[in-house]
């Protein structure tokens, strides 16, 4: 697996990253870190990950040709990664199949995993459910009344869904709790992070899982038009989809990477989630990222319609590639997000995740402006299903 942007030993993609934890995590993490170097180059690790990547997940996804979207925008030729036909309708999957692979070599008989939108929480319970394992999933009381049909899913699967009632009530507080169990059960318990984020070794263990959708991507474009895309869109919140498809272009000089994030209602309105575009410098959940302060330095709240994007900092990687300006942030707003949403929906009759939509809207303002001989990839990361009740409730 060809890997970008390997961090160095303590966790740094530049100055990003690091494990900023107490004394009593860093040695699980390095009992993590361990695993994950010696099962990552394993022949037979990797044979049975590829095994469920494509008769658990459905692997290879398609990459579709949107072919009336492109002919409505009037501008680059537009394809679709198609991660919304994953198992469970998202690419969480991919990330969560490794990890829980890695724990049941490790001898943990419990997982445990945070969640906004829900969806990285169904992809834990399921595979969870798959291997035998006793599954807890931290979720805000915010995002489990949004997000109530994944909260169904999760328990059909034999999940315990806990809610969090305390702060913001969605994913940061999600990610404390799940945090605090992992110090308090560490000899048993296997904290299955979703999003490229975290301490060391998370942000690298999930993009080495999710950069299957680079990989695929590249190929599958390479076949269909016989050169690379001029761009590569994919939707950011911890950035775990995005960092999975750019992996394979960031090498590639020609090829620009855009992350679609959620301004919520503005990035002046002070309800947003466009951490790139306006957050700053600081440590959050054990790592250094871009993240949102307030005047006094400390976290703030933040904001988006998508519940998979209100994350107050972004992945390391991510921070480091738009600080060398090898990744551009576009924020988009809520009402941008719904637009797109709708647009897909009767354009293409693809219904796309409320935070995939992000990246459809960022691809609706830049495609008309490039000439039809240009190439766009959006990463489709999840479908809209889990949104259609919140969408009927939108005036």
């Amino acid at each position: 697996m060809k890997i970008f942007n390997t961090p160095n030993e303590e966790g740094f993609f530049g100055e990003f990253g690091g494990m900023f934890v107490p004394e009593e995590l860093k040695g699980v993490l390095r009992e993590v870190d361990d695993a994950f170097k010696k099962y990552s180059t394993d022949k037979d690790f990797l044979e049975e990950l590829n095994y469920y990547y494509n008769q658990y997940i459905g692997r290879p996804t398609p990459l579709y040709y949107a072919e009336e979207m492109t002919k409505d925008l009037k501008g680059a030729k537009v394809y679709l990664k198609r991660e919304d036909l994953c198992h469970m309708g998202a690419h969480k999957l991919n990330n969560v199949i490794g990890q829980i692979l890695i724990a049941k070599r490790m001898g943990k008989k419990r997982v445990i995993a945070e969640t906004g939108a829900g969806q990285h929480g169904v992809a834990t319970a399921c595979a969870a459910a798959r291997f035998g394992m006793e599954c807890v999933i931290y979720m805000g009381e915010i995002d489990k009344e949004r997000q109530a049909l994944n909260v169904f899913r999760m328990e059909m699967m034999g999940a315990t869904v806990k809610g969090v009632s305390y702060g913001t009530k969605t994913l940061k507080e999600a990610v404390d709790e799940a945090f605090m169990d992992f110090v308090q059960n560490k000899d048993n318990t296997f904290y299955v992070v979703g999003s490229a984020v975290g301490p060391h070794p998370y942000p690298h263990m999930v993009k080495f899982f999710q950069s299957v959708i680079g990989r695929e991507a590249r190929e599958q474009i390479l076949k269909a038009e016989g050169k690379l895309p001029d761009y590569v869109i994919a939707c950011i919140g911890g950035g775990s989809n995005a960092i999975g498809i750019f992996n394979e272009f960031i090498g590639d000089s020609s090829v620009k990477l855009i992350g679609a994030e959620g301004a919520g209602k503005g990035i002046d309105s002070g309800l947003t989630a466009a951490t790139i575009t306006i957050g700053k410098e600081g440590i959050l959940h054990g790592f250094n990222s871009y993240v949102m302060l307030d005047e006094k330095g400390e976290v703030a709240p933040a904001y988006s319609i998508s519940a998979g994007l209100d994350y107050p900092g972004i992945g390391p990687e991510h921070a480091y590639l738009a600080k060398t300006g090898r990744e551009k942030a576009v924020p988009i707003t809520d009402d941008e997000a719904v637009n797109a949403l709708k647009y897909l929906s009767k354009t293409e009759g693809i219904i796309p995740a409320l935070e995939s939509s992000h990246a459809i809207a960022a691809a609706m303002k830049l495609i008309p402006t490039l000439s039809k001989d240009k190439l766009v990839i959006i990463n489709l990361s999840g479908r809209g299903d889990k949104d259609v009740h919140q969408l009927m409730n939108i005036k």
